[in-house]
């Protein structure tokens, strides 16, 4: 079972991931968007680790909720939005449970995937970091190493892709050959949750 200190550890790994590769998620949005999104996410992600530190919740759904008040609050552009979404809405379907099984936070993560697919009106193949999250969510009722695998081929995926929808898809033709930075976040989100499950043998 998975719980609120689980949860806690996963933001905080993703937070470290997220600041380690800051440099390179900015360097992939000067390519097609703003050359923000890892100063961007390396921000909203201190500030999730800093109000956990403050009043830990105390259950899965409630971290989860509260991280993503805190993207919406600190990241600007449209990723705090997304982000923010995607965790608040999986943190809702964790509902007040104190600790969850990998397949309630499976079944969790996909309502949280179908929420930011409604918001930014994209799907799979228009270049975006829901590119990432569809076969990270599928995959997760598998493992989460498994999770992590689809995350990060679906993150490589965008490269040969001409970006559909977000600031990339001005560009046309000129945004194929980079790997979208928003499914390259979300590849490192996935990867926070395989390893703090493989440090103490979740979601095998």
């Amino acid at each position: 079972m998975l719980d609120a200190d689980f949860f806690h550890r996963w933001m905080t790994a993703a937070a470290a991931l997220v600041s380690r590769e800051a440099d390179h998620l900015t360097e992939l949005d000067s390519a097609i968007g703003d050359a923000d999104h890892g100063s961007n996410m390396e921000r909203g992600f201190a500030a999730v680790t800093a109000a956990l530190g403050k009043e830990p919740p105390q259950t899965p759904g409630a971290v989860l909720v509260l991280a993503g008040r805190q993207l919406i609050s600190t990241v600007g552009g449209a990723s705090g939005p997304l982000y923010g979404t995607l965790l608040r809405r999986t943190g809702k379907s964790l509902g007040d449970a104190s600790a969850v099984t990998p397949e309630q936070l499976a079944e969790a993560l996909g309502a949280g995937v179908a929420s930011v697919a409604q918001l930014g009106g994209a799907q799979a193949g228009d270049k975006t970091m829901l590119d990432a999250l569809l076969p990270a969510a599928e995959a997760l009722g598998t493992s989460f190493e498994a999770a992590k695998e689809a995350a990060e081929a679906g993150a490589l995926a965008t490269v040969p892709m001409q970006a559909r929808k977000g600031r990339a898809s001005y560009l046309g033709e000129r945004s194929i050959g980079h790997k979208d930075p928003g499914a390259m976040s979300s590849a490192l989100l996935v990867a926070a949750l395989a390893e703090t499950g493989a440090k103490d043998g979740s979601g095998a």
